[in-house]
């Protein structure tokens, strides 16, 4: 990963975020919540030729679930 992210990297942000917060269930996580958590991520800045829309929103959600789904399937192998 680099030391800068902004909204379309979203696999980074997705992987940022299951380590940031392991337990949370993205599906629960509204937008509004969803954008202040991707701005306090160490690394982020934004970047004025790519700002954030609902889309990008979208599919960070939905990589972060993907991501956290793998993770506690993970878990289960190891039981």
């Amino acid at each position: 990963m680099s030391d800068k992210i902004h909204w379309l990297d979203v696999e980074e942000i997705a992987e940022l975020l299951l380590e940031a917060h392991p337990d949370r269930d993205p599906l629960t996580v509204r937008f509004t919540e969803l954008r202040r958590m991707v701005e306090a991520l160490p690394g982020f800045t934004a970047d004025a030729a790519h700002p954030v829309n609902e889309k990008i929103l979208e599919t960070i959600q939905a990589m972060w679930y993907e991501e956290h789904t793998d993770a506690a399937g993970d878990e289960d192998d190891d039981d």
